[in-house]
């Protein structure tokens, strides 16, 4: 079991993972997961990645016509990261500005993923993991963005919005393509997070071994 007393914040976990988590049997992101189990606490995330950053990508005012009226709300665009390979992404509203953005940045907790970083450009031969391992694309309503594996020294090559996920990922150097009414934030940071996602979702496909291999292994 780990050295950290999960129950200094008063935290009581109510899922199977959570309590995993607390038990100590799981003492990484990577392996909750890895888990299978769903994310459902974000205490759980502050526990397993301590020191996480989030990122304020956009503010927007919402109206909506109900019939006791006109009712305003905020909506929030967050990102949060430790800038070590995991990324959380989200939206969240409510009556007030603070409200909202807690909101989203507990969501976005429960949307943690797992980036795969590495060297895939062929320009490059670093073995350290300053970037995509493959090059990947997401899209969110109109907006679709590309992000490409780049040398280490080329640094981000992508709008702000598109920076600031990247970075929060871990990720320092790429190109990036967008297109669509990128004015959008919303779905442009969207997009952004949804190419990550779509990187994490991708498997190698595992070599076959050749014929003194498999004479080894038998």
């Amino acid at each position: 079991m780990s050295g950290n007393n999960y129950n200094d914040s008063g935290w009581e976990p109510v899922t199977r993972l959570g309590r995993m988590v607390q038990e100590g049997e799981i003492e990484d992101m990577e392996t909750a997961l890895n888990s299978g189990l769903p994310l459902k606490e974000p205490e759980l995330v502050d526990q397993l990645l301590p020191g996480l950053e989030d990122e304020v990508l956009d503010i927007n005012m919402v109206q909506r016509m109900t019939d006791s009226g006109r009712r305003v709300k905020f909506r929030c665009v967050v990102a949060v990261g430790n800038r070590d390979g995991f990324i959380g992404y989200a939206e969240g509203r409510d009556d007030q500005v603070g409200s909202a953005i807690q909101k989203a940045i507990g969501i976005a907790k429960l949307n943690m993923i797992q980036v795969p970083r590495g060297s895939g450009s062929w320009e490059d031969r670093s073995d350290r993991p300053h970037s995509l391992t493959r090059r990947t694309t997401g899209k969110a309503g109109s907006v679709e963005v590309e992000i490409i594996p780049a040398p280490e020294g080329l640094g981000l090559a992508a709008s702000d919005t598109v920076r600031h996920v990247l970075e929060l990922a871990g990720i320092e150097n790429a190109w990036t393509k967008s297109h669509g009414n990128t004015r959008t934030t919303v779905n442009l940071a969207k997009a952004t997070y949804n190419a990550l996602e779509n990187a994490s979702q991708s498997r190698h496909p595992q070599r076959r071994p050749n014929r003194e291999e498999a004479e080894v292994s038998e």
